[in-house]
């Protein structure tokens, strides 16, 4: 059964840190509405597709995106209207034909991922399935990966200077049972701090974000709050960190400011690896610059056979980078986020290449986001190994969880987990 993009509707929207974003409508010829909210990050990558925004300092400081509106119900509409809905990939590459930029700078990334995503969830209603069963018909539930505590530009470096300390919940018998352990050490996290004195207020994503006088503070309170919850660090819950090395990269090297150190790739993969001996670390992620090609080479040589190292602003959800990052052997796992590329099509591509050269997948939020779940469908569908969509707080972080307790209520017996296994 097939339909037609009747119409293409779009309007501004706030995103959960109160900056704007869009929301996307796609109406079909047979009355199927699909929408979608769009993410926007606030640590991004040099080489992601650019988002369109007005620049009007009297409109959100510049961020509005009403010229992102307008492009999705003219130019977008115009191209788009009559195709079949259900065919993605054939309205994805019209998509960047249309664009015809290498950066989605003319149409926006912002308007491409929104409608793509829309397209792809109408194309859905039109077969009658699930968005996960559409997309690729995957029944394995993701570890999630949650961030509880931040530093970085999260936390405005007034902690760590990691900006995500995470638990990955891997020794679960289920998604829901992972789910109940990070909602427990999340509540055991926030007794400890409390305890301390120190302030249990939280960022963008849902994390803790206390001052801190070491980068490894942060995973001793983590260790212990696991240990409050009954369970067992490393055994039943992994830890990971997302340190985006771009955010302390200066011109002398790597500037761990809470520790007063400057580290060059060497020295800090070398730190890399005595945490990683210290503690139960199962995943790095951006453990280094995304031009330090060569570091990420002397990394995955170190560490790579114990540790997973995910790249995200290295490869940018592109293939062009990810196929770099396979043929170097810089990393073993890519970050995924649909709107560092624009579409669907590009991103199952880019999952699909990763897990072809046998690394692992883990789809991701945004900092700024809606209460839109596509990337849960999105992680069961292409059998990402991880999901990370913040701490297990905030209603727009939640959905995603959320929807992913349902997708394995819906799988029943079908359904199976990533964890039950060291990550």
């Amino acid at each position: 059964m097939t339909s037609t993009v009747q119409r293409l509707k779009a309007r501004e929207i706030l995103d959960s840190r109160g900056q704007p974003t869009l929301e996307v409508t796609c109406v079909t010829d047979r009355g199927q509405v699909a929408t979608v909210g769009v993410p926007a990050g606030a640590s991004t990558g040099a080489r992601e597709a650019v988002e369109l925004r007005d620049g009007n300092p009297k409109r959100f400081a510049g961020r509005g995106v009403l010229k992102a509106v307008a492009m999705v119900e003219s130019r977008i509409h115009q191209a788009l209207s009559g195709m079949d809905v259900t065919d993605q990939r054939a309205l994805d590459e019209a998509l960047i034909r249309l664009d015809g930029s290498p950066n989605k700078s003319h149409l926006g990334a912002n308007a491409i991922v929104g409608v793509s995503m829309a397209l792809a969830r109408a194309g859905a209603l039109t077969q009658d399935l699930p968005l996960y069963r559409y997309l690729g018909g995957g029944a394995r539930l993701p570890i999630p990966s949650f961030n509880v505590l931040n530093g970085g530009v999260h936390a405005s470096w007034e902690g760590a200077d990691f900006q995500e300390y995470m638990i990955q919940p891997h020794g679960a018998g289920s998604f829901s049972e992972a789910l109940r352990w990070a909602a427990d050490i999340y509540r055991a996290l926030k007794a400890l701090l409390k305890a301390r004195g120190l302030r249990t207020g939280i960022g963008d994503e849902g994390g803790f974000a206390p001052p801190v006088r070491s980068n490894r503070e942060p995973l001793d309170w983590l260790v212990h709050a696991i240990e409050q919850a009954g369970l067992r660090p490393g055994a039943d819950v992994a830890l990971a960190v997302d340190a985006a090395a771009n955010g302390f990269r200066g011109e002398h090297g790597y500037q761990l400011r809470t520790e007063g150190r400057s580290l060059s790739s060497g020295p800090l993969i070398d730190y890399y690896a005595d945490l990683v001996r210290d503690y139960p670390i199962a995943l790095i992620e951006d453990g280094l610059h995304e031009d330090d090609w060569a570091g990420w080479q002397h990394l995955c040589r170190r560490l790579g056979a114990q540790v997973t190292l995910v790249g995200d602003d290295l490869f940018v959800t592109q293939t062009a980078y990810i196929q770099r990052g396979l043929d170097e052997r810089c990393a073993n796992a890519a970050l995924i986020k649909p709107n560092q590329v624009g579409t669907v099509t590009e991103t199952c591509v880019a999952m699909a290449l990763a897990h072809g050269g046998g690394w692992s997948t883990m789809v991701s939020h945004r900092s700024g986001e809606t209460s839109d779940d596509f990337i849960a469908d999105l992680a069961v569908a292409m059998g990402a190994r991880y999901i990370k969509s913040g701490a297990p707080v905030r209603g727009e972080r939640v959905a995603k969880y959320n929807r992913l307790l349902a997708i394995e209520a819906e799988l029943g017996a079908r359904a199976t987990f990533a964890g039950r296994q060291a990550p």
